[in-house]
């Protein structure tokens, strides 16, 4: 069985407290499963957008969600993110965004092993 959304928000979130990152609640989607996707912030102008792996790389390691760079460069401005989130948006309004602030541009995700 996997961990409804919003649990799973919860902990994302005190997480990255934990490792000293700055994290927010930007969108709250459906509590039971609203895909979920994370905003990463150098807080240099360059941002990376995560978003949950495709089934077809979710192995049976026990890692409840895995996840994915939503794009092919490895930073993109805040601009193109803001479009990408929009359009997620559209196709499903009941996604949850995360805002991560990290200097660093750690992320805290399970990635994919193509990510």
């Amino acid at each position: 069985m996997r961990l409804k959304a919003g649990i799973w928000v919860s902990a994302y979130l005190r997480r990255c407290t934990v490792e000293g990152a700055y994290a927010t609640l930007r969108r709250r989607g459906a509590e039971e499963a609203g895909a979920i996707f994370v905003v990463v912030d150098r807080l240099d102008g360059q941002q990376a957008l995560f978003g949950p792996a495709p089934q077809s790389e979710i192995g049976d390691d026990g890692v409840e969600r895995l996840w994915t760079r939503m794009h092919a460069e490895d930073w993109l401005d805040p601009p193109s993110i803001s479009a990408r989130l929009q359009r997620e948006i559209a196709f499903d309004p009941d996604i949850w965004i995360i805002d991560v602030e990290d200097r660093a541009g750690r992320n805290f995700l399970d990635l994919a092993s193509g990510a």
